[in-house]
């Protein structure tokens, strides 16, 4: 059974703590919450909300190197946004349809967000999860990417 809400902290790596709370980004401002209808993504003073049928899919990733993972970036490959507290590992979540996060508008828009939380495992199994029960009955996933 997945839980109506459930939040997750963010992992820092104590070499980066610093530097992060300089930006405002610390234990008590950084966190991610998954709910039964919605995602928010809290690092500082960015946000990022989008109901959970934007999901399409979850996947662990790392490790990554520091200077790619630590505070708040886009990437101009394929702008994606990052929060990053640690280069250890994180969950790179696929949006069906790209949000804001990264300025006040609403724009730019990101397909996808990694979030180093210290139990990605979790963050995984309950994202996917709910991107199952938004399965068509035939079985197969709806905006899975391959």
């Amino acid at each position: 059974m997945t839980p109506d809400r459930e939040r997750f902290e963010f992992a820092f790596m104590h070499r980066y703590r610093l530097p992060l709370a300089v930006l405002g980004i610390g234990p008590r401002t950084a966190w991610v919450v998954f709910e039964s209808n919605g995602l928010t993504i809290q690092f500082g003073r960015w946000r990022l909300r989008t109901p959970i049928d934007n999901v399409r899919d979850a996947r662990r990733t790392g490790p990554y190197r520091g200077w790619r993972t630590v505070g708040r970036r886009m990437s101009l490959a394929d702008c994606g946004v990052t929060f990053g507290t640690t280069s250890a590992a994180g969950v790179c979540i696929q949006f069906a349809s790209a949000v804001p996060a990264l300025l006040p508008a609403n724009w730019p828009r990101h397909p996808a967000a990694t979030v180093t939380v210290a139990d990605p495992d979790r963050l995984v199994a309950l994202l996917t999860r709910a991107v199952a029960r938004q399965a068509p009955s035939s079985g197969t996933p709806r905006h899975r990417m391959t």
